[in-house]
């Protein structure tokens, strides 16, 4: 997924100005697509020069201007084109489990932090996802409502069901993680226990402290 087929996306509910677009991104969209503010203004300019949407310049104040986007049909056709592709699949990068790959090079106290660490980020995660699944499901998400009131009543069941799947599988990731840092827990509380030492708690270790 690109940052160009996200806006296109979310520019299929309703037209909306370059900063209404940030202040999404800062939001719901963020859970699924997360962008930088310095991304997405050039990337609709673009999009605008492509002709993916049609931008609707009108007055700010008394000086000022906006533009309004809104998807164009060549959009709406791109958006199709890019939900028909079989999306590839890209080479993982976790640095989690990486960095867990070699907690015997640091100290129980530091790696025991950044689990920690891992299960509350994923807590606080988890419940997000959780409230947003029951929100959508309720229909009080204001952007899915404007969606739902431009479509026939026939497809309100297909998109609602659609974005609480995405998200419950947010919410399922979240507990695959809170679950994997409660396991690495128990695995140093086991190995403390049983003395076994680690190369960062070694007088000698050079560059390494709990710190």
């Amino acid at each position: 997924m690109s940052l160009r087929h996200a806006l296109l996306a979310v520019l299929t509910a309703k037209p909306m100005t370059g900063y209404d677009l940030v202040k999404y991104f800062d939001g719901s969209v963020a859970f699924l697509w997360s962008a930088p503010h310095s991304q997405i203004y050039p990337e609709l300019r673009r999009m605008e020069r492509a002709g993916l949407v049609d931008a609707q310049v009108v007055p700010r104040g008394d000086k000022a201007e906006k533009r309004i986007y809104s998807i164009s049909e060549a959009g709406v056709e791109e958006l199709q084109t890019w939900l028909g592709t079989l999306a590839p699949y890209q080479g993982d990068r976790d640095p989690y489990r990486l960095r867990s790959a070699h907690f015997e090079m640091g100290t129980y106290a530091s790696a025991r932090r950044q689990l920690q660490e891992h299960r509350r980020h994923y807590l606080r995660a988890l419940h997000e996802w959780e409230h947003l699944v029951d929100d959508i499901e309720a229909a009080r998400v204001s952007l899915l409502r404007e969606r739902l009131a431009k479509r026939p009543a026939a497809e309100h069941e297909a998109i609602i069901a659609f974005r609480s799947f995405a998200f419950r599988g947010e919410a399922a990731k979240a507990r695959m993680e809170i679950a994997w840092a409660e396991e690495g827990l128990e695995l140093l509380d086991r190995l403390e226990e049983k003395k076994v030492p680690l190369w960062g708690e070694q007088p000698d270790s050079p560059g390494l402290s709990e710190a």
